[in-house]
């Protein structure tokens, strides 16, 4: 294949030079901002369906919401990954963290569904708790400066511990809530102030954002967005649609709401269950790291996939609550490994200029795919067999493993290739 060929030659010329004492301020200093991020969409996704349902919603319109918060994520992510190349990288994460902060402050003062689903859309709340947003390409685009070829998959990985971990610790808080009732406050009241607390967290975002250097180099202001990868990327994006596509039938927010509806689930028993799903998620990142370290990066995305989407598929058919969580925990502890690998593997196979529209472009297909399936997902949980969403997901995304595994097979990261 030519474009292995060509792309083994430009990607092992692109090693980085190692890391001075700045550079690794500046990826703990993303680190912790990635950790704030997570805390807050660890509670914010749980919160959110169950404010609907408070306001009188139904399962249907929460897969609404879901999916117009997924095509505005997808809609503006796509126009900063382009526009990023020429402009100043932390300019373009403080408007994110403002817009996080907007995010947080309009949720608890509009009540009707289309102004809700204006909020989603336009807002960073993710519904899927995965690694979408348009802070996320940003992010990824930043990290790589600073990391060589042979600790990249390393420093991804410990960015997607850190964002797990948080998400884990904020679906514990998700519980507040119940407390601050038995305390005497509304439910209503309650979920207000925790989309405030959700606003405060974009606030300190803010504070270390300003603390990122400026970015833009002339490096990339004469390059286009994408150049020589660009076929690659395509193809990438193509296939990470489907995974997406797939995901959206779970997106956290309905596999909350069918654990909710399939077995009268808690919402503090949802956070704990959530806490540890995400904790379990976590730890799997750095397991993911060392196992692509031994069998490459592409091997550990789907020969860790593939068992996971048979557990979610198992899941739809439990007798039981306990059945269907310990499949579901056995699905985290496996489903989340291809994140910093597929992270990894993308910024490998472009060159540095083309890192910020790499990300955004292979992100945006998936916030798109992933913005199709929640509405869909909605109306079947509604049909008599409820576990159908799980199923599907499941089925699509083993057929997505085969297919990456396929076609990328041959193509390595410069770690690999040498």
């Amino acid at each position: 294949m030519d474009a292995d060929k060509s792309g083994k030659g430009r990607m092992t010329s692109l090693s980085a030079a190692p890391k001075t004492s700045g550079e690794t301020a500046l990826i703990s200093l993303l680190y912790v901002a990635r950790g704030l991020r997570g805390f807050g969409d660890g509670f914010a996704i749980l919160i959110l369906p169950a404010y609907m349902t408070i306001l009188g919603y139904d399962a249907a319109a929460v897969g609404i919401v879901a999916t117009a918060s997924l095509l505005g994520t997808a809609l503006l992510t796509l126009t900063v990954g382009w526009i990023a190349p020429r402009h100043d990288l932390r300019a373009l994460l403080l408007f994110g963290a403002g817009l996080m902060v907007v995010t947080g402050l309009a949720f608890p003062n509009v009540e009707h569904f289309a102004l809700i689903a204006l909020v989603a859309f336009v807002g960073t709340v993710n519904p899927s708790g995965g690694d979408l947003g348009v802070l996320v390409p940003l992010e990824h685009a930043v990290l790589a400066r600073g990391a060589t070829d042979d600790r990249r998959t390393r420093v991804f990985a410990r960015y997607s511990l850190i964002g797990a971990l948080s998400t884990a610790a904020g679906s514990l808080a998700a519980s507040l809530p119940d407390f601050l009732v038995s305390a005497g406050g509304t439910k209503l009241g309650a979920f207000r102030l925790m989309f405030y607390a959700y606003a405060a967290l974009g606030v300190v975002s803010a504070v270390l954002y300003r603390r990122v250097p400026h970015t833009r180099g002339e490096e990339q202001s004469r390059h286009a967005p994408l150049g020589p990868s660009r076929g690659t990327v395509y193809k990438l994006a193509a296939l990470f649609s489907v995974d997406a596509f797939a995901g959206g039938f779970v997106a956290q927010s309905l596999l909350v709401l069918w654990l909710f509806q399939r077995f009268d689930l808690s919402l503090s028993a949802a956070g704990l269950f959530f806490f540890w799903s995400s904790t379990l998620s976590a730890f799997s990142y750095p397991v993911a790291a060392w196992i692509a370290k031994r069998v490459g990066l592409v091997n550990t995305m789907v020969f860790t996939h593939i068992p996971s989407s048979v557990f979610l598929i198992l899941a739809a058919f439990s007798p039981n609550l306990y059945v269907a969580l310990a499949l579901l925990l056995l699905r985290s502890a496996l489903s989340q490994m291809d994140v910093p690998t597929r992270t990894s593997y993308v910024m490998a196979v472009v060159t540095p200029a083309e890192r910020p529209a790499a990300a955004s472009v292979t992100a945006v297909p998936r916030s798109l795919a992933s913005a199709i399936s929640p509405a869909i997902s909605g109306v079947l949980l509604t049909t008599a067999f409820s576990g159908l969403p799980l199923v599907v997901c499941g089925t699509l995304k083993i057929a997505y493993d085969l297919a990456l595994l396929y076609s990328f097979r041959h193509i390595k990261p410069p770690e690999e290739s040498s």
